[in-house]
């Protein structure tokens, strides 16, 4: 262990700490017990007393919101760090990395145990979350929200949470489309029970009121707590604690002074917030989880159809060209275009025995019924299964049909030759030989309209978890799944379904707010071109 004479003696107890910068203040980092939990990260500082209150935090911003130093400040302000101990710990390691190494999708969870008697009454865990909407593409933003999903179902993971917190710069004076887009995905995660629960901390805050911040939020008609102003219940944070102390002295002690009130506005409202069960928020997530493959299932099948009937008109068309050779019997040839389905190399693999990256597929309808599927070692225990079945394949098979692999089913096309005798033998089995040439036209369009039909059900279900997800999800249409909630409703006219289709456009209409737009422009800035 490092040490300091400079250092307050109140903190000589905390073994694992190492000395990183000595001055004005000393900052040591701090060395809690590691646990890793299947993909999950556990930090551990002190021994839990199960007898003890705690109080969960869970902590979602934009890359370079000030999360990490709102977390340090936090440890600090439990520790009961104050200006004249001229000392200041950091948990959180900022390690220089290459990017390729940056673990972007990790959670990972800070316990803090053994310091009730300080500042607060309470032990106290904070979930931080990577940054949303970094450089590295939205599909790390949806391996945040599996991981998130994951602590919440775990059975050593999280069930309960006091606050969400919603962290941007004071400096914010609109919600540009990348923090809607922020706000709105997190939004998505949790059930309607969580958004009194929900509140704003607002960094690099060292003036007074933040008015335009403020007033972004109320634009984006951010869902969370209010108070009696209903204005969003929010909590300011000036980052410069840990700022060298030898020069401007009493300025930095005034912020510094000015944060720990904040601080403790925020703590003192973290400690009347009725915990929240998570039972909720796992049902939304594993809904969304559903909707999303279903969703993905639907155009897979939407766009085999379409190559099937492309290959049947012409088949049909053959035959109309060839109506003489049909009447005498002859033998002819036509040139179509033949869907098949054939399966494709993915990336993914295993790490260690959980953590399965890859595809679930079912071996009986040769369709692709999850991907990515990034946590789930056997099909058996992915999400898209229910009661032993599929929710998504076409024939909702039982879950020995599936497999889990690094391919998936994808349709392709090939030119090929097909005889008289071949398109007889495919679409004419069983029929008898006076009608035979009759019914080969009726019988290439009635496979047609089967295809159509068989597309339903995927139609239906779809349908089905916007429903659920409106009775319980926070916000019922995800930035991530407005497109799948267009191409749902344009299939829903197909079919002339009038009630279903004027439910999913009030749907659509109720999400059309400035924040979620500027949401959804920053996820499909192509939508918005001439715009």
């Amino acid at each position: 262990m490092a040490t300091n004479k400079n250092t307050s003696s109140k903190y000589d107890f905390i073994t694992c700490k190492e000395l990183i910068h000595e001055g004005s203040p000393n900052v040591y980092q701090l060395k809690p017990t590691k646990q890793n939990i299947e993909s999950l990260t556990r930090m551990t500082l002190g021994e839990k007393n199960p007898n003890n209150k705690n109080k969960t935090i869970l902590l979602v911003g934009e890359t370079g919101a000030g999360k990490s130093t709102l977390i340090n400040a936090l440890v600090n302000f439990t520790m009961g760090v104050k200006w004249e101990h001229n000392v200041w710990f950091k948990i959180v390691e900022e390690e220089e990395k290459d990017q390729s190494e940056t673990q972007t999708s990790d959670v990972i969870v800070y316990e803090m145990f053994g310091f009730e008697d300080q500042t607060l009454p309470y032990s106290l865990t904070i979930i931080d979350t990577p940054g949303y909407g970094n450089t590295e593409g939205t599909e790390k933003d949806a391996i945040i929200s599996q991981r998130l999903f994951d602590l919440f179902r775990s059975k050593d993971g999280i069930h309960e949470i006091d606050v969400v917190g919603l962290v941007m710069k004071a400096a914010e004076w609109r919600l540009c489309d990348r923090l809607s887009y922020v706000f709105n995905s997190v939004m998505s995660l949790f059930g309607k029970d969580v958004e009194k629960n929900i509140v704003i901390l607002i960094t690099h805050s060292s003036a007074g009121k933040p008015r335009n911040a403020l007033k972004a939020l109320k634009a984006a008609n951010i869902k969370c707590a209010r108070n009696e102003k209903n204005e969003p219940v929010h909590f300011l944070f000036d980052n410069c604690q840990y700022q060298d102390r030898t020069e401007d002295v009493e300025d930095l002690e005034y912020s510094y002074k000015k944060a720990t009130r904040g601080m403790s506005e925020f703590t003192d409202f973290l400690e009347e917030a009725a915990p929240q069960n998570l039972e909720k928020t796992v049902k939304v997530l594993n809904e969304r989880i559903r909707l999303a493959a279903c969703i993905q299932n639907l155009q897979e099948r939407v766009e085999f159809i379409k190559l099937k009937q492309n290959e049947i008109q012409q088949i049909k068309e053959g035959l109309k060209k060839h109506e003489q050779e049909m009447k005498n019997n002859e033998e002819f040839t036509v040139e179509v275009d033949e869907s098949y389905k054939d399966i494709e190399p993915i990336e993914g693999g295993r790490w260690g025995l959980v953590f399965f990256e890859g595809a679930v597929c079912c071996t009986v309808c040769e369709e692709t019924c999850h991907y990515p599927c990034t946590v789930a070692h056997t099909p058996s225990s992915c999400e898209v299964m229910s009661n032993g079945r599929c929710t998504v394949c076409t024939n909702k098979c039982p879950v020995a049909a599936h497999v889990k692999e690094t391919w998936r089913f994808v349709t392709k096309t090939r030119k090929v030759q097909k005889t008289l005798q071949d398109v007889k033998d495919k679409y004419e089995k069983n029929k008898g030989k006076t009608e035979e040439k009759m019914s080969l036209l009726k019988s290439l369009q009635e496979e047609m309209e089967d295809l159509e039909e068989k597309k339903t059900p995927l139609l239906y279900d779809a349908y089905e978890h916007v429903i659920r997800l409106e009775k319980i999800a926070l916000n019922v249409v995800s930035v991530s799944t407005y497109v799948h909630l267009d191409f749902l409703i344009e299939e829903m006219k197909k079919k002339k379904d009038t009630e279903k289709v004027q439910k999913l456009e009030e749907t659509r209409r109720s999400q059309k707010d400035e924040g979620f737009l500027g949401g959804v422009q920053y996820l499909y800035p192509a939508l918005f071109k001439g715009k």
